[in-house]
């Protein structure tokens, strides 16, 4: 089946396919509350209460969606949660805490895939369940959003993970580029959708963001099948 990442909106299913739009957005407040909920874990595991102290450290999925991370996810086809604070002066590893309570957000997500991954294909082997089943239709979303917001988080632009990751291991020599981005990484990420979205799908077709995320999901299939 043809993927048609960053060419439709997710919200666009509400009006087409009310069914379809609400398994999504199952899927989506699962990833992004497994997402979360692992970053407040690694924290506190690490030796950093904050996120627990504010009510973070739970599977609550209200406590974890952010509204307008929600709604890009939804415009864009990817997006972000609320953001789990730490005091970084609490960590056991100062030096590599941050970096590694970053990782955990994508790192869960690739767990959930290997996971809902194992779970369709048992269900593919065993079953005459199709395609077009509910439960099958809500692992391939859970299995499509959790590599998204992994990806996407994995970006090394301030606040996604990605950016964390880079700063755990970047020299301070170059703590002029960590300012730098810091200062401007919001923008660039609003950018980069804006630019995605409005001018190269608009004028082109094309997405470099869906092309990313439609070979990371045939890749994924093609391990599964």
């Amino acid at each position: 089946k043809e993927n048609n990442f960053g060419k439709s909106m997710i919200i666009e299913l509400l009006w087409q396919n009310p069914t379809i739009f609400f398994i999504w957005i199952i899927a989506i407040v699962f990833a992004i509350t497994i997402h979360e909920f692992s970053h407040a874990l690694f924290a506190f595991i690490l030796g950093d209460s904050t996120a627990k102290d504010q009510g973070r450290l739970t599977l609550n999925p209200l406590s974890h969606l952010d509204l307008f991370g929600f709604a890009i996810l939804l415009i864009a086809g990817f997006g972000w949660g609320k953001p789990v604070p730490f005091n970084p002066y609490n960590l056991k590893n100062k030096k590599w805490g941050p970096g590694l309570i970053a990782f955990a957000g994508p790192l869960s997500n690739l767990v959930a895939i290997i996971v809902f991954g194992i779970i369709l294909r048992l269900i593919g082997s065993y079953t005459d369940l199709p395609p077009e089943n509910l439960m099958v239709l809500l692992l391939v979303f859970l299995i499509q959003i959790n590599m998204i917001l992994m990806i996407f988080n994995l970006l090394p632009i301030p606040p996604l993970d990605g950016s964390k990751v880079l700063f755990s291991i970047m020299p301070s020599t170059l703590n002029h580029i960590k300012v730098f981005l810091e200062r401007y990484g919001p923008s660039l990420i609003l950018g980069l959708i804006i630019f995605d979205r409005l001018v190269l799908v608009n004028a082109l077709g094309f997405s470099v963001f869906g092309y990313v995320f439609s070979k990371s999901l045939d890749f994924i299939m093609g391990v599964i099948f």
